[in-house]
């Protein structure tokens, strides 16, 4: 479902936190906000029951936002940099993997990142009952969709070479509108059917998909190899790296490794502590109450600076 970008306003953040503390709590509107947005509606909502859900008093608020669409501007801001980390974890992962496990996975990261307040206002407002005027203010919406479906595209022709450009970008996008139109029905349904209705998904993407890349298209030995930056193919060999295959982009240089290997903590896990740290809790507490090295979540932080 990526939707990547931030509303236009022409109200920016009063004053931008410089302390962790500042941040902090800007991160604890961002999650209250998120919170009042879904359940009332962001025309209904007002900054008095932000501020009590966020346990802060409204000036602390205004300190930080002039109005609730600067408010909800940073929402969509935070939710486009916390959708880019699903997106990387799942192109950093083997090209070879079975279809069917790859697309489970990936159905399951969004299940499990949209229980989560700021992406479940996002599709409550975005897509179940839109802002007005949200749609000239988020013109650029279908060029950056365009990105997002040229990305899967090219995994797709990594697994099957023989598919088109053309083929493969329309199969992204008819991908992507599956899930965009099938989530928001899943969100608001209770946990039981919401399971439900993510198995279909993923059962539907896997018969769209499968005569197309699917595992019997598999040509690991002859892969496409396409820039992940400038999305080229003019791409060379430059080595070894690790027992992986390295390549160098001849359009914008940049090198790569043909495969990554997945390392470290389960993506639930990620979005767990990052969610903590959003209400505020101590990158202490959170190595506590998870078990996740108190640095590794300074890092996870830090990425999406």
């Amino acid at each position: 479902m990526s939707k990547s970008s931030s509303l236009s306003s022409d109200k920016p953040l009063r004053r931008q936190p410089q302390q962790q503390r500042g941040k902090q709590r800007v991160e604890k509107i961002l999650i209250a906000a998120a919170e009042v947005f879904a359940e009332a509606g962001f025309a209904a909502a007002t900054i008095q029951q932000i501020a009590d859900r966020a346990n802060t008093a409204v000036g602390s608020i205004y300190q930080f936002f002039p109005d609730k669409l600067a408010i909800f501007n940073d929402i969509f801001a935070e939710h486009m940099r916390l959708e880019e980390c699903i997106e990387a974890d799942f192109f950093a992962q083997k090209i070879d993997r079975p279809l069917d496990r790859g697309i489970s996975e990936y159905i399951d990261a969004y299940a499990v990142y949209y229980e989560e307040p700021i992406p479940r206002c996002i599709v409550v407002q975005y897509y179940l009952q839109p802002i007005g005027g949200m749609e000239s203010m988020m013109a650029d919406i279908p060029n950056l969709q365009s990105i997002s479906y040229k990305r899967h595209a090219n995994f797709y022709r990594q697994r099957n070479p023989n598919l088109s450009v053309a083929k493969s970008e329309l199969l992204s996008e008819v991908a992507h509108k599956i899930v965009q139109g099938l989530v928001p029905n899943a969100i608001k349904s209770d946990e039981k059917y919401r399971q439900e209705i993510y198995a279909e998904i993923k059962d539907v993407l896997y018969g769209y998909l499968n005569p197309h890349i699917g595992d019997h298209l598999l040509q690991v030995c002859n892969q496409l190899m396409i820039c992940p930056d400038c999305q080229s193919d003019r791409v060379a060999k430059n080595g070894r790296q690790q027992g992986k295959q390295r390549y160098v982009c001849k359009g914008c240089g940049r090198q790569f490794l043909d495969r990554y290997t997945q390392r470290g903590y389960p993506l639930e896990i990620r979005h767990r502590c990052l969610a903590l740290h959003a209400q505020g809790i101590s990158f202490r507490e959170i190595e506590r109450q998870t078990g996740v090295d108190c640095n590794t979540v300074i890092n996870w932080v830090k990425s999406l600076s």
